[in-house]
């Protein structure tokens, strides 16, 4: 089935892409989800007059970025846990807390932005990356230090 993105979808395309995919995937979750629509010749018109919009959209989106991402140059996140024997925590650092240590430093990110690679488990010093545009992806350190 040919469905036309409306969001980048992670491992599938980006935005404004028409791609084939099983049926049950684009009836089930991104038809439901308005990730998606129905590849019809009418759509396809449709897209070509609102990916104008799109691009211009993307442009200030990307600017925007491109600004946030130099105030965030060099901003290292102290974090406190509780940890046990060889420096393992007790849990484990989420994006949820990492954006709220950003949000103390002034920079306000959404936690879905955040991408941890595996999760934090031990002390020590780890880098995160905070993907702010498609194209606009900027490294964090987060020193993770024991609590008490």
């Amino acid at each position: 089935m040919k469905v036309i993105l409306t969001d980048d979808v992670k491992g599938l395309g980006n935005r404004g892409d028409i791609v084939n995919v099983a049926a049950g995937y684009a009836r089930n979750f991104l038809l439901p989800k308005e990730l998606a629509y129905h590849a019809t010749d009418g759509n396809v018109k449709r897209l070509e007059t609102e990916k104008k919009r799109w691009d211009t959209r993307q442009a200030t989106e990307k600017e925007q970025a491109g600004s946030i991402a130099k105030s965030m140059e060099g901003i290292t996140l102290v974090l406190k846990k509780k940890a046990g024997e060889h420096d393992a925590l007790y849990g484990s650092v989420t994006a949820s807390e990492l954006a709220d240590a950003l949000a103390a430093k002034g920079v306000t990110v959404d936690k879905r932005r955040i991408e941890l690679e595996e999760p934090i488990k031990r002390l020590g010093t780890h880098t995160v990356h905070v993907k702010l545009h498609r194209d606009v992806t900027v490294p964090v350190t987060v020193e993770v230090q024991p609590a008490g």
